[in-house]
């Protein structure tokens, strides 16, 4: 099987850490997995094995006839059969599709507003999608959604998984004290919802000075940045509360830290939870998208409602003052994953979903 996934970044985010992930993993299953970025580069690059092809077409618009041929060479000469195209790249594989025909697509739905689909556009999907041969969601919410707003047949549920390649040179260090501090790996985005951790940290603050918060993820340096900087000075939290930006060592990250908390009032099955039970990492989290169905509360992690800073702050502190808590959580979370959300044994499902949906008319 010769297999192209198609992203339009390479950003730190969950839909291009996933088109990364797929490219690699497959890279060491069938005879080839090649990797296109339509528009922008990013953090991720380093992360994509020396055994995946890789283009770059540096797009400039939606309708980039030059970059356009340049994929098709590079899908004509690599003898490409299936394109994978994630998020916002459909459109790309559209494209590509009426030049070379003979081609397969499938869409991987990476939605990260699951909570919101009734808001959520789709004309230009219902247009586009006919041509596909399948989609992938990565939750229960968006297979329904493509199967009952979009009327798709062919759709499957594929969790997302970690990677537990891809060593990088980069090398964070954490402020505070070890054994004290507790990490969030989100970007700064309004679903990742970083002003009930605040919440939370101010009163930690109170409790626990000692124990600080450290936010790894994307800056946009938009309002939403803007306001959180605000408030951490408004609080008088700039010792508690640490900004990194975006970063690639996420395991040596996750060694410097004890507890792993998402505070987000929206989801899917985001990849930083499952990097934080890869680790081991007690995790306190909300109640949304697919988190309920990894996480059993009080059994391998603490599992909040949305927006309730109170009980997120109770959970917290339950964990700093029990070490066999936190031992216990981070090691039954761990068990879930290699269990259920293993490289391995998704990719063994999308390879067979993919044999299948090679063979239908849609």
């Amino acid at each position: 099987m010769r297999v192209l996934q198609i992203i339009d970044s390479l950003e730190a985010g969950g839909a291009e850490r996933m088109a990364v992930n797929y490219a690699n993993a497959l890279a060491k299953e069938i005879e080839f997995s090649g990797l296109v970025v339509t528009r922008k580069e990013g953090a991720l690059l380093n992360q994509v094995s020396k055994k995946v092809s890789y283009l770059f077409l540096n797009k400039k618009s939606a309708f980039d006839i030059e970059s356009l041929y340049k994929l098709k060479k590079f899908a004509v000469e690599n003898e490409v059969e299936i394109i994978h195209a994630h998020s916002t790249s459909f459109f790309t594989a559209f494209l590509l599709m009426l030049i070379h025909p003979s081609i397969k697509l499938i869409w991987h739905d990476h939605y990260g507003d699951s909570e919101f689909l009734s808001k959520r556009p789709s004309l230009s999907l219902k247009i586009v999608l006919p041509f596909f041969k399948g989609i992938i969601a990565v939750n229960q919410q968006l297979k329904v959604w493509a199967e009952q707003k979009i009327h798709f047949k062919n759709v499957i549920y594929l969790p997302n998984f970690p990677s537990q390649e891809n060593e990088v040179s980069e090398q964070t260090i954490l402020k505070g004290i070890q054994g004290k501090r507790i990490v969030s790996l989100a970007n700064l985005r309004v679903q990742k919802n970083h002003f009930l951790l605040l919440e939370v940290a101010k009163k930690v603050k109170i409790s626990h000075p000692e124990w600080t918060f450290h936010l790894v993820g994307k800056d946009f340096e938009d309002d939403y940045s803007l306001k959180i900087r605000t408030l951490i000075l408004d609080y008088n939290l700039e010792n508690n509360v640490f900004i990194y930006g975006s970063r690639q060592d996420i395991k040596n990250i996750l060694n410097q830290s004890t507890i792993g908390v998402l505070t987000s009032k929206s989801e899917g099955l985001p990849v930083a939870l499952l990097e934080y039970g890869l680790q081991k990492k007690a995790v306190v989290v909300t109640n949304v998208g697919e988190i309920p169905l990894l996480i059993q509360n009080e059994i391998n992690g603490f599992i909040v409602e949305v927006s309730n800073a109170e009980m997120f702050y109770d959970s917290v502190v339950k964990l700093i003052e029990n070490d066999t808590l936190l031992t216990n959580f981070g090691k039954v979370l761990n068990e879930t994953i290699i269990n259920n959300y293993s490289e391995k044994t998704v990719i063994n499902k999308y390879l067979n979903w993919l044999e299948k949906s090679k063979k239908l008319t849609r």
